[in-house]
């Protein structure tokens, strides 16, 4: 028994040509999925030859595993299947430390300082990529090891530092010597990240109670700060006024004591001038001292000395009423 194969060749009624079945029609669009296949393959390598780097922004082109950096701005070309391309962002970018997105506290926040009081601190840091080459391969996350030096820098410098000094006065030196800390460490590990500066966002103490009395505290300060200014504006205000009177007491004194060294000088002038006289005619000047020295002694007292033809002398002591007459005359013409 003879079995005969199907031919799927079909006649033409009207030329008599053959005309390809199912199989052909299959290999047709075989060939347009192809060729669809291989444009978009030539569309994907011909977009893969070019990258464009924004102003913000720098590339690290690696060929066959060496890395090298492409900084300028701008579309550059690369070889497709053998260079690839990674971008970094070089902005200045955020790193809160101690607090989370919706800034509330989280562990890290909590410090002891060196009078052993706790206390939480919260820190805000701007970093920025130096070398797009070592951030990509020197560390597998810089922005990672940047915030474990940051907390260790941190409470290495708070725990130097009295509760008092954190929350007041010491925060600008306190972060000044944490900000040079982390220069250093990052300049020792060069993994291609830079510290732009680092600031206290808030330090509270961790209770309620204790925040309270730390208020009270600040607020005492205030007060002392207040009553200092105005006792050195009241010593401002009186300093000149005593340097005044002093300066005028001195000079009253001065002049007191010129006055005096001119008396003293004049006395000794007059008595050497007396003694001089003395010492020529001793028994009238004896008699004119003793005089002088009777009319300051008794200024009311008069005296009046009366003598005769016989040679008595007679005293009326006082002899006030006589003292307008002609018996006072007389007296001194016989005196």
């Amino acid at each position: 028994m003879f079995q005969f194969k199907r031919n799927y060749r079909e006649t033409d009624p009207e030329n008599g040509r053959a005309q390809n079945g199912p199989k052909a029609d299959l290999k047709k669009v075989k060939r347009v999925f192809i060729g669809i296949v291989l444009a978009m393959l030539a569309l994907v390598l011909a977009n893969s030859c070019w990258f464009t780097i924004q102003e913000e922004q720098q590339a690290v082109v690696c060929t066959f595993g060496q890395p090298k950096a492409v900084t300028e701005p701008g579309l550059h070309f690369k070889i497709p299947l053998i260079q690839t391309v990674t971008k970094v962002n070089t902005t200045i970018q955020g790193l809160s430390v101690g607090y989370d997105e919706e800034e509330n506290y989280t562990d890290d926040a909590m410090m002891i300082t060196s009078d052993y009081n706790f206390i939480r601190v919260d820190f805000y840091a701007e970093y920025r990529i130096s070398d797009p080459v070592k951030a990509l391969y020197a560390s597998e996350d810089p922005v990672a090891i940047l915030d474990n030096i940051a907390q260790n820098c941190i409470r290495t410098t708070i725990g130097s530092y009295g509760v008092d000094a954190v929350l007041t006065t010491g925060k600008n030196e306190i972060q000044a010597n944490i900000k040079e800390m982390i220069l250093d460490k990052l300049e020792k590990y060069d993994i291609g990240i830079q510290l732009v500066n680092i600031s206290i966002q808030d330090a509270q103490p961790p209770t309620t109670e204790v925040i309270t009395a730390f208020k009270e505290v600040e607020t005492a300060k205030q007060g002392k700060e207040t009553a200092l200014n105005n006792a050195n504006k009241y010593r401002n205000e009186q300093i000149p006024e005593a340097k005044a009177e002093a300066d005028r007491i001195v000079q009253d004194a001065q002049a007191q004591k010129e006055s005096r060294i001119n008396e003293a000088e004049g006395q000794a002038a007059r008595f050497n001038s007396m003694y001089e006289e003395y010492i020529k005619y001793p028994s009238i000047t004896k008699q004119r001292m003793f005089y002088e020295t009777m009319e300051d002694v008794m200024p009311d007292m008069k005296i009046i000395i009366q003598g005769g033809e016989s040679g008595q002398i007679q005293q009326l002591l006082p002899l006030e009423p006589f003292g307008a007459g002609n018996g006072t005359e007389e007296g001194e013409d016989n005196e």
